[in-house]
């Protein structure tokens, strides 16, 4: 076994000490094999087992494959009949793909939002920033992720079609490791904090191109991480 699955399994350990047995436990595992993979602390094609996993979190494993059918389902884990489940590789195709769906979804958010936003929204969308600087100041990637999402959200939220947030959430659990290893490139952290403030700007003036070009410029950052981390990571991409 990896010294990552051994410390993963630690880990799973002491979390196990803060699952909430009044809610359904499934959940709560997923959401902590899910930031282990998006961290890359489980790296692609690294083995999970579902029985250690169990043990260490102290329930049967039914919630434990709950969680890996879920994770399987968005594309994160790769169920291997007689072989086990592995931590999906990043596919160059998948992120393009995704990357493609949210531009369409997201430049039609900022489109409308546009010519219907109220001010609160700027409020709330600067005090994410603000937040997201303080994540960058201690170089901690996975809470500036978190942020990121949240920014979205908040303005995906505010559009008052709920569809479109759940289409959005989907489509970019195929970016996240890609997004979370980019934040490690130099001037990342920056360059995400200004994208956010000029789509923040261009909603404040009202200026339904301007917003729609920040929202673009902003989705199209992927491409520029799609041309370095292959090199740098061939092991961990398809």
């Amino acid at each position: 076994m990896s010294n990552k699955s051994v410390l993963f399994l630690e880990q799973a350990a002491e979390y196990a000490k803060q699952i909430d047995y009044s809610r359904p436990a499934g959940s709560q595992v997923y959401g902590f094999i899910r930031d282990a993979i998006v961290s890359m602390q489980l790296e692609p094609g690294q083995l999970i087992s579902e029985t250690a996993l169990a043990n260490q979190f102290g329930v049967s494993r039914t919630p434990v494959r709950e969680a890996l059918i879920k994770l399987a389902n968005l594309g994160f884990v790769e169920v291997r009949p007689q072989r086990g489940t592995y931590v999906s590789r990043l596919s160059r195709e998948a992120i393009l793909e995704a990357r493609f769906i949210r531009e369409a979804l997201e430049v039609s958010v900022v489109s409308y939002l546009a010519e219907h936003t109220e001010s609160r929204l700027f409020n709330e969308a600067e005090s994410i920033i603000a937040r997201q600087e303080d994540a960058a100041a201690i170089d901690d990637a996975l809470l500036f992720q978190s942020l990121d999402d949240d920014f979205h959200q908040l303005l995906s939220g505010n559009t008052g079609f709920d569809r479109v947030s759940n289409m959005i959430e989907q489509e970019k659990a195929h970016m996240d490791r890609l997004r979370n290893l980019s934040l490690h490139m130099s001037g990342q952290y920056a360059r995400v904090i200004q994208q956010h403030r000029a789509i923040v700007t261009a909603l404040r003036s009202g200026n339904r191109q301007e917003a729609v070009s920040a929202m673009t410029l902003h989705l199209r950052e992927v491409y520029n991480v799609l041309d370095r981390l292959p090199v740098d990571h061939p092991e961990y991409f398809v």
